[in-house]
């Protein structure tokens, strides 16, 4: 456990909770040294008596504060805390820390699995696991941030937008799927950013001359749920489904981006396309290098991975890096100065691919 002799207090629990709320004094007495409040945001005003202790000590870190429900702690740490927190966004588990559990993993065992630390740590069967997060997060959460007429009209968005992770979302198409108008849509997924259900990789069109795409991908946060979503729950059905290639990729993306915020680096990454429907699926820019990346979910390596990176060199663009495939083979190697790898064989997937020191 981190952080091991703090004391640690959940306000989540009723109990507990109504104790703080009774007499926030003596309840913040138990931790003279500071100590952990998960789920602070379901207790606001103690959040002014424990700056009152932290202003009185004049100590740094003695207290962390944690909640699932990330608007809302926000709102509340920002009017208490300004200027005084460094907020840090929690992801699901690497592909690094899954492997203390389960040192050899199956790429498509993880995708149907998901990263959450609780599906590992405790052994939980994933398809409960998410029945149980989905009903918790749009009964509480959801309903919290946005006013839900019908439950099940965003139940039925949630799941038409896990069929189409990994591509450009049209708000109109998407919107006349679920029946709902596209300033709904993109309400909705403004709320699955701000409780980081679903991130974005928005397009990279930066001193390009010809027409590009300018419109985002969406991925999830966490592969896992995405496949919840589409119905999958074993990993046979992961590696068959006709989506692989998508859910391959948002494992891959999210896990770079999960290993760039764990060295403390907010990652800039993009995906590239032309009207001509030439794509790179990730482009990181990182000590003002672009490095272009393709990702593959195939076991077998062909010639063929490397022709959009070869292409995307072509464009002639500035400071681009020879970057990488990155694929379900065993073997990784270079080919013309691009490197194939696995990326559940690297030690950390960010280190693997950004520019040296």
């Amino acid at each position: 456990m981190t952080f091991p002799d703090k004391p640690y207090f959940s306000l989540e629990d009723p109990d507990i909770r109504m104790a703080a709320e009774a007499d926030p004094r003596s309840f913040l007495a138990q931790m003279k040294e500071g100590g952990i409040l998960d789920e602070i945001q379901r207790l606001p005003l103690l959040l002014s008596y424990v700056q009152g202790m932290v202003d009185a000590s004049g100590k740094r870190g003695q207290f962390i504060l944690t909640g699932s429900h990330q608007p809302q702690l926000h709102e509340a740490i920002s009017q208490s805390f300004s200027g005084r927190t460094a907020v840090l966004a929690l992801w699901p588990f690497s592909l690094h820390e899954v492997r203390l559990y389960n040192p050899v993993p199956d790429v498509f065992d993880l995708i149907h699995r998901g990263f959450y630390p609780r599906l590992h740590g405790e052994n939980l069967e994933p398809r409960r696991f998410f029945n149980a997060y989905l009903q918790t997060y749009v009964e509480r959460d959801v309903r919290a941030l946005i006013q839900l007429r019908e439950l099940s009209l965003f139940q039925k968005f949630l799941t038409l937008l896990a069929g189409r992770v990994g591509q450009v979302v049209n708000l109109a198409s998407l919107g006349n799927d679920v029946g709902a108008s596209a300033p709904t849509i993109r309400n909705w997924i403004s709320v699955l950013k701000a409780s980081y259900i679903v991130f974005e990789l928005p397009p990279f069109f930066e001193n390009i001359q010809k027409r590009v795409i300018k419109s985002s991908k969406i991925y999830f946060t966490d592969v896992g749920l995405a496949a919840f979503l589409l119905g999958i729950h074993t990993a046979e059905q992961a590696s068959r489904d006709p989506l692989r290639g998508n859910l391959y990729e948002n494992l891959v993306i999210a896990d770079i981006v999960k290993s760039a915020l764990n060295r403390g680096i907010r990652p800039e990454i993009y995906f590239f396309r032309d009207s001509h429907g030439n794509e790179i699926d990730l482009l990181i820019r990182e000590k003002g290098a672009l490095i272009p990346v393709e990702i593959k979910s195939a076991a077998t390596f062909s010639t063929e991975f490397i022709k959009r990176v070869e292409w995307f060199h072509a464009l002639h663009i500035r400071r681009v890096m020879p970057g990488a495939v990155l694929y379900n083979g065993e073997q990784s190697f270079n080919i013309r100065d691009i490197r194939v790898i696995n990326p559940l064989h690297v030690e950390d997937t960010w280190q693997a691919l950004a520019p040296p020191e």
